[in-house]
């Protein structure tokens, strides 16, 4: 985590004294998305699913879960995550690769995941998977999931 910031307040620097170019703002924003995803993994594990998958939202994200349902909006996540079936569970990822459209406003970040969990006996149960997050940037000029 200290390497990310590291890195990401070397480009401001670097950013500052050099022409732009494409290249390097690509490269940059593959970097806010990395580091987005990290935040994103943190708060989850420190403050629960709900919570979690709520912060990183687009008002309007999608998330797609079990049986292809789709859960449709900020709230409504936040409320699937509440569900009490979810407080035992802990999820974990990494992105593997990032792509990030022309205009830099918006990304797509993939990877694998681990959810972990106890069933009724108490025995751990772990779950592995690959991810896909489409992310918008704010007006503010944070990143927000769109579907994941």
């Amino acid at each position: 985590m200290k390497n990310y910031i590291k890195v990401l307040i070397l480009l401001l620097i670097l950013n500052g004294c050099s022409p732009k170019s494409e290249k390097k703002n690509i490269a940059y924003i593959k970097l806010e998305i990395v580091k987005t995803e990290k935040d994103f993994e943190k708060l989850t594990a420190e403050k629960g699913l709900a919570e979690g998958f709520s912060q990183f939202a687009d008002s309007n994200a999608v998330i797609k879960r079990e049986n292809d349902t789709l859960i449709i909006g900020r709230d409504n996540i936040k409320k699937y995550y509440s569900n009490p079936k979810y407080l035992d569970k802990t999820v974990t990822w990494s992105p593997d690769a990032v792509v990030v459209s022309d205009a830099g406003d918006m990304a797509s970040s993939y990877g694998k995941y681990v959810w972990t969990s106890k069933d009724s006996t108490g025995k751990v149960q772990v779950s592995k998977g690959i991810f896909h997050t489409v992310w918008k940037k704010q007006k503010d000029g944070s990143w927000k999931y769109i579907w994941d």
